[in-house]
């Protein structure tokens, strides 16, 4: 019974189980081509770490330095984004397959089999383990087909599938406490975030080497299981004992999630859902008042996102400022990094660029809410009265663009914060103001071609929104690291979208963003006339 039930989840999640696996596996081996060209020596390496061992702002963005031999220094580049990779692969699947599937009453009708209440659970544990072992085996695969050792390559894989692990029973744990399957993706996103933040920030406050190429980490990285898989030093050191604090934390939290469903009434959670209020306000007349209702939760948690970002731009711009005046090599390296703006505009722009990725995320996911209620039965209660599908669609493409809107004003203000609070330069809010406008045109991109997608293909909607959004995540932060073609990187919004170069606005894709943005939606907005509801499945 429990091999049937993993068969059928294997088959289910064949498509999102290898874009996710042959993803990850594609940026480690694409991450040794780039760094052969734009890092072809040690001393080329050897600057890259010692700026980052100088500058706390690189190390939030990257892993942890363990020397400038070519395979240490990828590991150092690219782990962290292994295991962000694995991690979300993971939780969601956990998800899908617990919470997702307990809400329309599959779980209902599979406990009524000998299956009972376990076996389904032990079964996604089952089949997140074989997607993380693939996961794994595929990035080895990919360091060994570099060039790099055996031991290295495989304990590479394995660190950052080991995270994965630890996300599923994140993911199992999270199901089983939230009321929704939604609740339980956002519970599980902010944690994986915040493991990688807690990470990062360790790093950077840890101890450096006298020779600027290897960094210690603090007792603050030890708490993250992305820490863990950093201290591995795959491709170094080799360290395999940092491993299992990640086993031992799977192996809990799968135990206390399998525990869990076994005294959880289906259809229940741990974490009541609050009770509404007895009369509806007025904003619930409108679809676009239910729309907002139905997504404001998750939305306020991005806005503090964008506003913690746009707080970090610009009180950080100023310490990168003094680091490269202080040394003429970190200098050069990062007047490359900046491009032709100042080492301050490059700041800016670094964070804002990840500003971007949140306010795409935003985006998609108000448009795969459609999909949620129309898979869940109530868009078809909600369409069965005067509102027609294409303003019914329009509600959720409005709401995600003022998402979108939200998201980057409150970078805008953090930014704000960021300079008045300390010794900011003022004139960087010009930067803030053409660079966060021009992420509102490249996040709005994502919101169209979702909702293409949500109306040309349904049952697509959320595996490929957030494929499309992790591709251009990689494609715009490791292009030009990994000395991608400029029309490839390009092809990423939020690489394409307008900067600040000294004084001069570079409008770069401004117009193919803007046009992408208001004519999928138009067009995402007229098919919807002619496209039936689909159901789950």
């Amino acid at each position: 019974m429990t091999l049937a039930l993993v068969l059928q989840r294997l088959r289910r999640d064949r498509v999102q189980v290898a874009l996710w696996v042959i993803g990850t596996a594609a940026l480690a081996y694409f991450a040794f081509t780039g760094v052969a060209e734009s890092f072809a020596t040690e001393q080329d390496r050897r600057s890259l770490l010692a700026a980052a061992l100088a500058n706390p702002v690189i190390l939030l963005f990257r892993g942890l330095p363990s020397g400038a031999d070519e395979g240490a220094f990828i590991v150092f580049l690219i782990m962290p984004w292994l295991a962000l990779f694995a991690g979300f692969m993971s939780s969601f699947l956990a998800v899908r397959h617990t919470r997702g599937d307990e809400e329309p009453g599959r779980t209902e009708l599979v406990a009524a089999t000998p299956a009972g209440r376990v076996r389904p659970a032990a079964a996604t544990v089952l089949h997140g383990l074989i997607a993380n072992t693939l996961l794994a085996g595929l990035t080895a695969a990919a360091f060994l087909g570099a060039g790099q050792d055996a031991e290295g390559s495989i304990l590479a894989g394995i660190s950052a599938a080991s995270v994965g692990v630890v996300f599923l029973g994140v993911g199992l744990v999270a199901a089983q406490l939230m009321r929704t399957s939604r609740g339980a993706n956002a519970l599980t996103v902010w944690i994986l975030l915040i493991a990688l933040l807690t990470a990062g920030f360790g790093n950077a406050i840890g101890t450096p080497s006298d020779d600027l190429t290897r960094m210690e980490s603090s007792w603050l990285t030890w708490l993250s299981p992305i820490g863990w898989a950093e201290n591995t030093r795959a491709l170094d050191e080799n360290l395999w004992r940092p491993l299992a604090l990640s086993a031992a934390s799977a192996a809990v939290l799968i135990g206390v999630a399998l525990a869990l469903v076994a005294v959880r009434d289906v259809g229940e959670s741990f974490i009541a859902e609050r009770h509404g209020h007895a009369v509806a306000p007025a904003t619930l007349s409108g679809h676009i008042g239910l729309v907002w209702r139905l997504t404001r939760s998750a939305l306020a948690g991005w806005v503090f996102g964008g506003f913690i970002v746009g707080v970090l731009s610009t009180s950080l711009a100023s310490i990168i400022d003094d680091v490269g005046a202080d040394n003429p090599a970190i200098q050069d390296l990062l007047d490359q990094i900046a491009g032709q703006g100042s080492l301050e505009q490059g700041t800016v722009t670094t964070f804002f660029t990840m500003l971007g990725i949140l306010a795409a995320a935003v985006g998609v996911q108000v448009v795969t809410r459609a999909r949620s209620e129309e898979a869940h039965g109530t868009a078809e209660v909600v369409l069965a009265t005067p509102l027609d599908r294409v303003r019914w669609l329009r509600g959720f493409v409005v709401v995600a663009f003022a998402a979108i809107i939200a998201v980057v004003t409150a970078a805008v203000a953090g930014a704000v914060v960021g300079v008045t609070g300390g010794d900011g330069d003022p004139d960087l809010l010009k930067t803030v103001l053409v660079v966060g406008l021009g992420q509102v045109a490249a996040a709005s991109v994502f919101v169209a071609l979702t909702a293409l997608v949500f109306v040309l293909a349904p049952r697509l909607t959320l595996p490929l929104g957030w494929s499309i959004v992790m591709a251009a995540m990689v494609i715009g932060v490791f292009g030009p690291i990994f000395s991608f073609p400029e029309w490839l990187t390009h092809l990423s919004p939020i690489a394409a979208s307008p900067q600040l170069n000294g004084t001069e606005v570079d409008l770069r894709g401004l117009w193919w963003l803007v046009t992408v943005a208001v004519g999928g939606s138009i067009a995402a907005l007229r098919l919807m006339r002619r496209r039936e509801l689909a159901p789950a499945g």
